[in-house]
């Protein structure tokens, strides 16, 4: 992207362009008086849990299994029987 000059509005309000219309962003106002825009995105409450620790860590620790091991058909009957066996003890 290259620089453009923008001119804020009497309204305070300034147009970056209609690729990023609907985007959320962050807006930073630096000490040197600059302003940094950063694209974010909303997390609902009921999944923040997955970017705290130690579950953050589990959960790319498991992506990373999947992504490593191979796919392989499960023996659905053998894996009822042997959670009866566990059951019965």
């Amino acid at each position: 992207m290259h620089p453009e000059i923008k001119r804020v509005g009497q309204s305070g309000q300034i147009s970056i362009g209609r690729e990023l219309a609907g985007k959320l962003l962050r807006l930073e106002q630096l000490e040197d008086g600059r302003l940094l825009l950063t694209p974010v995105v909303d997390v609902p409450e009921s999944q923040l849990w997955t970017l705290r620790e130690p579950h953050k860590s589990r959960i790319e620790r498991g992506l990373a299994w999947a992504a490593a091991t191979p796919a392989k058909e499960t023996d659905v009957t053998a894996v009822v029987a042997k959670a009866k066996r566990r059951k019965n003890r």
